[in-house]
């Protein structure tokens, strides 16, 4: 017992001081938040967005630029392709949004996820109980979840944790395109969860259908069949992007 006491002080404390304190380092390679520069964009040039392989790049009736975050794979295609650098991936992982609307990179100002209601926060604020989903998932995003409940992000300090069964739980995190065959899987396990639940969409797949958008034997994500309160997007998203985007909808986080 002594020898395990002497370990563990040895290792020392590894949890992230996140949201309190400073940031982990984040890997060297890594694609947050697109930033746009319309400014850049030669006349007609349309590149970018033929390039894209998920068509989540646009232009509306301005022809301004649009680049929607929630179908995103984070291939970084349209900023290797651009010939004048108006687009570019910046190192914010702050990404998840409360509305599908708010997913879309314009002019705009960018609009993070908001706290729940007062009453919703009342009841999940300071216990939430999720049951994952993997609806046919790459298995990506599942083991980025999965991270979560490491001693780095240690989820459970929040509050936070993953049960095993809907009728534990205070909602679902849905991961994957949700395929024909989890479609009905998906549903009864949404319908086992007691009221009042909440649903939050993990990963371009479950959001809008990711590589597999539009094919016959998926549902094109969870975003058609119930209704969501949280999108997480990215392909697949960080850790941090995950835990901001919940804490956020909890009310932990404001700015």
């Amino acid at each position: 017992m002594l020898k395990v006491f002497l370990t563990r002080i040895r290792q020392g404390y590894h949890t992230i001081a996140y949201p309190e304190g400073p940031l982990p380092e984040l890997p060297p390679r890594y694609a947050g938040r697109p930033l746009l520069d319309p400014g850049k964009c030669l006349a007609g040039c349309r590149t970018c967005v033929e390039v894209c392989p998920v068509e989540a790049l646009s232009r509306d009736d301005s022809d301004a630029l649009r680049l929607d975050i929630g179908r995103c794979l984070f291939c970084r295609a349209c900023e290797t392709s651009c010939p004048r650098q108006a687009i570019s991936f910046s190192r914010d992982f702050r990404m998840a949004a409360a509305s599908r609307r708010d997913l879309v990179v314009g002019p705009e100002p960018e609009r993070l996820a908001q706290a729940l209601t007062s009453e919703t926060r009342r009841l999940f604020g300071r216990s939430l109980k999720l049951r994952q989903v993997s609806a046919g998932g790459c298995n990506a995003c599942e083991l980025d979840t999965n991270v979560l409940g490491t001693i780095v992000y240690d989820l459970g300090r929040f509050g936070i944790q993953f049960v095993a069964s809907p009728r534990h739980a205070d909602g679902i995190l849905v991961t994957g395109p949700v395929s024909k065959n989890m479609e009905q899987a998906l549903l009864a396990t949404y319908e086992a969860v007691p009221a009042p639940k909440i649903v939050v969409a993990t990963g371009a797949c479950a959001i809008a259908g990711g590589p597999y958008i539009d094919h016959l034997q998926t549902c094109n994500g969870v975003t058609n069949l119930l209704p969501v309160d949280l999108f997480v997007p990215g392909c697949p998203p960080h850790p941090l992007t995950i835990l901001d985007g919940l804490l956020r909808l909890l009310g932990r986080i404001k700015a």
